[in-house]
């Protein structure tokens, strides 16, 4: 009789299998194949905007390869590659110095010599950290001592948002090894105050004491890193998705409350050009975003279908009489109380249609009439795969939310908590 355990690993074994053939189907669909991990060009599907069958299948097989690893492989090797993994330091050089940029013009490969010096870094250094990247299949060495660049290297271009994105984080690690500080710290412990986040702890020692706001975007270039970055987040959630499943071509208006450039909005206008968008964020933000669709999206304004109006939603409300307000990833960024204060402000006990888009954390002892599975049995992780479909992404998200603003990602429950706002009647039954 086969043991249980064994019996777990046979089912992620046929999990692997099948999810993997599904996202060979979802590529091969495209008339060009299954990408390779050297590819020096990215795939139609790479930057497709409804790719949701494969993210599915990408869900499954990435959870169930890493709790394969984590159940046959021994405990303290594992705990070890949780710390011991400095990949994002190589990631940092490579952005900084545009490592990716310089090998663009040179599709079969540039020599170690010439590239150190067109990056001004030392060669011997250079190829470690190259080394270490070409592993996770980010560059490639093509021949001893000549590097080009790979799909996975492409993406960290000083043109994509995704690098900017990449950018962003740069100072995040400071920021996560004060945590411990601020657990135990009476100042900073039990509040989930902004100005009591990580963050703030980590700059008050270099004698700057200012919340996140007020600090980076008061700055031209920190709010252009920003915004690109959001740019480069929606690609990376494949945000693009909801313009595939929501009935827009049955609705005449959006509101996109903390707009930001036009992540969300630009794809909206393009691929609906009947909707009537208003992007609202705050007033030197819709600047930005104006410039934006101008440089970017000139033929969208043409019609005159898109307006930008100012707003601080923590003080005000969105423009009336519209059919749908979107607020994609803006709940997360904020502490329940001010989330409240959001919500309410957006009027969303006041019968309109509200969509949040925003990660939904899954917990082990949640029943099923609150927890984040309510929603679709398509988002129930299959056994033996652990919770989330063992992936960690929301909840590394949940940290990032944690060390800049004190704030968090949220289970459904808490959605539901935060929008019955006190002192406001009634109770919303779905976010």
């Amino acid at each position: 009789m086969t043991e249980p355990n064994e019996l777990k690993v046979e089912a992620l074994l046929d999990i692997i299998n099948s999810s993997a053939r599904k996202a060979m189907a979802e590529y091969k669909n495209t008339g060009h194949g299954v990408p390779g991990v050297d590819a020096g060009t990215f795939h139609p599907l790479d930057f497709a905007t409804d790719t949701l069958a494969l993210r599915k299948a990408i869900r499954l097989l990435k959870g169930a390869c890493e709790q394969l690893n984590i159940i046959l492989a021994p405990p303290q090797c594992t705990v070890n590659n949780f710390v011991h993994n400095y990949n994002w330091a190589c990631i940092d050089v490579a952005v900084q110095s545009r490592i990716a940029d310089v090998l663009d013009k040179h599709p079969d490969g540039l020599s170690l010599d010439v590239l150190a010096d067109a990056v001004n870094l030392d060669k011997t250094k250079v190829a470690r950290m190259l080394r270490v990247l070409a592993l996770r299949g980010c560059f490639k060495e093509v021949k001893q001592d000549v590097f080009a660049n790979t799909q996975l290297s492409l993406m960290l271009k000083a043109t994509t948002n995704v690098g900017f994105w990449i950018k962003l984080q740069q100072e995040f690690p400071k920021y996560a090894v004060v945590l411990y500080e601020t657990m135990v710290d009476q100042e900073f412990a039990r509040s989930d105050k902004l100005e009591r986040a990580p963050r703030a702890s980590a700059l008050r020692k270099e004698a700057k004491n200012n919340g996140f706001w007020e600090m980076d975007m008061s700055l031209d270039e920190a709010r252009d890193i920003f915004h690109k970055a959001m740019m480069g987040y929606s690609e990376i959630q494949d945000s693009s998705v909801v313009l595939h499943h929501y009935p827009w071509d049955k609705i005449s208006s959006v509101v996109d409350i903390g707009s930001g450039i036009g992540a969300m909005s630009i794809p909206l206008a393009k691929t609906f050009p009947h909707l009537r968008i208003t992007n609202q964020d705050l007033p030197e933000i819709i600047k930005l975003s104006r410039n934006a669709w101008e440089t970017n999206s000139p033929e969208l304004l043409l019609n005159g279908h898109v307006e930008f109006v100012p707003l601080n939603f923590l003080e005000e409300s969105p423009v009336v009489g519209k059919d749908v307000y979107y607020l994609r990833s803006i709940v997360h960024d904020w502490p329940d109380k001010e989330s409240m204060v959001i919500l309410h402000n957006c009027g969303l006990l006041q019968n309109q249609y509200h969509m949040i888009d925003e990660c939904v954390l899954s917990r082990a002892f949640e029943g099923p009439d609150i927890g984040a599975n309510e929603s679709s049995e398509d988002h129930k992780a299959p056994e033996p795969t652990l919770l989330n479909f063992s992936s960690h992404t929301t909840h590394q998200m949940d940290m990032i939310m944690w060390f800049l603003y004190n704030s968090k990602e949220r289970t459904l429950k808490e959605f539901k908590d935060i929008g019955q706002v006190p002192s406001m009647p009634g109770y919303i039954d779905d976010v």
